[in-house]
């Protein structure tokens, strides 16, 4: 099984490092977010509902997340493109459980998304007054990202298993997946303005806590302790709940045929 995890993560590293197209957009959109959002909005930005950080500052947690959120939807494309080609069938009949399957495809996922997390973290180090470098914060960040992106990568997972085309996955990417992003706290501070039924959406999304777990991490001091977002506990907690939930049911839907199978 072990052999058959570590034989699939490095398909996905090596297919990922040959598409040069990819790797520039999977890095650079995320780079174009920060740039043009922090710029744009740091004028009508409060800083109070922020510990005193600027919104380039506030944002990163968020575009940490994004990065994240979109290695997972194109790591777990290439299920669909594997089943269209007929890789995934040889693999689905080789005698190794599902979970090493599953496994192999998370792994892979997590680990480029991790790697395309540090270069943004390095970079935010580099230009951020208010982020000073430190070996435990970025061990802890890295932690962190790691146990997010897995937890991502399995939610592409189970919705790329369903879909029988990238036409399909990406209309469930638009109106589900991105608005997880957007009601995450990533791009705006929850406060006491914002609408009853706004916030309850807020709580109830699981990334509020993956992304809460990011300001945690880049604060270990609690120096700049963003008001209203979850206690570090608690955003832990659900994080990896929701990693191990996604596992499990990744693990579960892989060991049921879908109509790209019998093609």
């Amino acid at each position: 099984m072990m052999l058959a995890v570590y034989s699939l993560t490095q398909r996905e590293l090596v297919r990922f490092f040959r598409q040069r197209n990819r790797v520039i957009g999977a890095f650079a959109q995320p780079l174009i977010f920060w740039v043009l959002f922090g710029m744009g909005l740091r004028g009508s930005f409060d800083k109070a509902s922020s510990g005193g950080a600027s919104y380039m500052e506030y944002f990163v947690p968020g575009v940490l997340a994004m990065i994240l959120l979109f290695t997972a939807i194109f790591s777990t494309i290439s299920i669909i493109e594997d089943r269209r080609e007929g890789f995934l069938q040889s693999v689905l009949v080789a005698p190794v459980p599902r979970a090493g399957l599953v496994l192999g495809k998370l792994l892979g996922g997590t680990v480029l998304a991790v790697l395309q997390g540090v270069l943004f973290m390095v970079l935010a180090f580099l230009t951020q007054r208010g982020l000073a470098f430190d070996p435990l914060r970025a061990a802890w960040l890295t932690g962190a990202m790691a146990l997010i992106a897995f937890s991502l990568v399995g939610l592409g997972f189970l919705i790329a298993w369903k879909s029988e085309s990238t036409q399909g996955f990406h209309a469930v990417m638009s109106v589900f997946l991105f608005p997880m992003w957007l009601l995450s706290g990533a791009f705006f501070p929850v406060t006491a303005e914002t609408p009853a039924w706004l916030a309850w959406i807020v709580a109830l999304n699981p990334m509020t806590y993956g992304v809460a777990l990011l300001r945690h991490a880049l604060y270990p001091a609690g120096e700049r302790a963003l008001p209203g977002i979850p206690e570090l506990p608690v955003s832990l907690g659900v994080t990896a709940a929701f990693a191990l939930l996604m596992f499990v049911c990744a693990q579960a839907v892989s060991v049921r045929r879908v109509q790209g199978d019998l093609q």
